[in-house]
Order: structure tokens, then sequence, then C-alpha cells
């Protein structure tokens, strides 16, 4: 039986070691105040890992490390929020995750499979390797940094926000800033319009002809997991 939303809830503080928030549940919220090391949110189910400076740090948060490397790897669902930069391979494997974060290393949403991400920093180099499903959203997108071959083969499409994107995004901004304390989100929420003309939308090109694809037959009053709908998949992603 799933818990309630926020039925047990964990406020810490100091530094936490490797795989905080590994694989916790719906309705177990983690508040960790201060920073945390590799693989923190490791199979991520449902939950919500949330890291924070402390009120008193002198660090800028967009401009330091708060969690370690391959933070959310293998996540299923749930929440992360991280008020500060983290280390390489971010989101590796994801697949229905959704994730806030202030910058990441080399390699990041790397075979990527679902979920989403906001990212309000750099992305360090080849980021969106193997990625295949779900979206990014990156603030003042650097193209040299996206995967060469996902760039060339054209696996990848980079688009201008919808207005179901632009909803989508300030809603996670202002989760973010509510959560985390984030002064980087109330800055970019402080200009809605120029904050949302910086970012661009990341997304495999198979997996939005996909979401096209089960947006129509919605409309249509289709269910999308019928098989007419998924011999009409097949053939827009050449399967």
């Amino acid at each position: 039986r799933q818990l309630a939303q926020d039925s047990i809830r964990l406020n810490l503080t100091g530094h936490a070691g490797q795989s905080l928030a590994a694989v916790i549940p719906a309705g177990l919220p983690i508040h960790l105040t201060g920073d945390a090391n590799d693989y923190a949110a490791k199979g991520l189910s449902r939950g919500r890992l949330i890291i924070s400076l402390q009120d008193k740090s002198p660090m800028q948060a967009a401009d330091n490390v708060i969690a370690g490397n391959v933070i959310g790897y293998g996540a299923t669902s749930g929440e992360i929020y991280l008020n500060g930069l983290v280390g390489e391979r971010f989101l590796v494997r994801n697949s229905g995750a959704v994730a806030v974060v202030e910058g990441i290393g080399d390699h990041g949403c790397e075979y990527m499979t679902g979920g989403k991400a906001l990212i309000l920093g750099a992305t360090g180099r080849n980021f969106g390797a193997g990625m295949s499903g779900g979206y990014a959203y990156l603030l003042d997108i650097q193209m040299n940094r996206i995967n060469k071959q996902a760039v060339e083969n054209e696996d990848l499409l980079f688009l201008s926000l919808s207005e179901e994107d632009k909803r989508e995004v300030l809603e996670l901004l202002k989760e973010h800033a509510e959560l985390t304390g984030s002064s980087l989100a109330r800055q970019l929420l402080a200009d809605e319009q120029g904050t949302l003309r910086r970012l661009t939308k990341v997304i495999p090109r198979d997996f939005a002809a996909v979401e096209q694809v089960r947006q129509q037959s919605r409309a249509q009053g289709l269910d999308p997991d019928s098989s007419q709908v998924w011999q009409k998949i097949l053939e827009v992603t050449h399967g």
C-alpha cells in the first residue's frame, strides 16, 4: 500500500555519504541541509529528495557542488531538487523522475529513457549521450557541449518552449525556490519572460514522435495504449 504524501519526513543536517535517499518510496521526503556524496537518489521510486545549503552559508549555491556524481541513477519516479551543482553522469538511466539542479558535470542525462530535468546552469561536455526518452530544459544551451553524434545524426531535437512547457518550467522553478530557498530560482522568476526565452527543450526525436502520436490519439478519443495507436507509433519511429 502506498504511503500518503509526506507521511514521514526526514530533515537532516550535515554531510551525507553514498546513496542518500536510494530507492525511497512515495510519502517519504528527505530534506538534507548540507551536501551529499555520490549516488544520491539512486533508484528513486516516488520519493522526494531536497538538498539545500545551510542558511548562514557564505557560499553561492549556483557556484558550488552540493552533491557528487551519478545523482538519480536508475530513478524511476519521484522528485529531486538540488540547490547547487552536481558532478558527472547526472540522471543516468533515469526513466521517470523529475529533477531540478543548478548545473551539472559531464555526460548529463546519459541513456535517459524517461522523466524530465530542469538544468539552471552549465551542463559539462557530452550531454545527452544515448538519451532515448524524457526531456530536459537547458538554460543558455551550449551546443558544443551536446553529444556530437546525437547532434550530427539529429537524434535530439532542440526546441523553443511551447505554452505547456512554459507553464511546467515556471511551476518547477517556483517549487525549487520554495523547497530549497534557491536565490537563483528567485532571480529567474523575477524575469519570467526573459528566463523562458533563455531555455531550450532537448528531447529525443523518436520520443517526441511517440508523444505526438499519443497526444493526437487522446484528442481523437482513442486509447493511447491500443494496438491501433502502437501501430502508428511503429510507423513514425520506423520500428
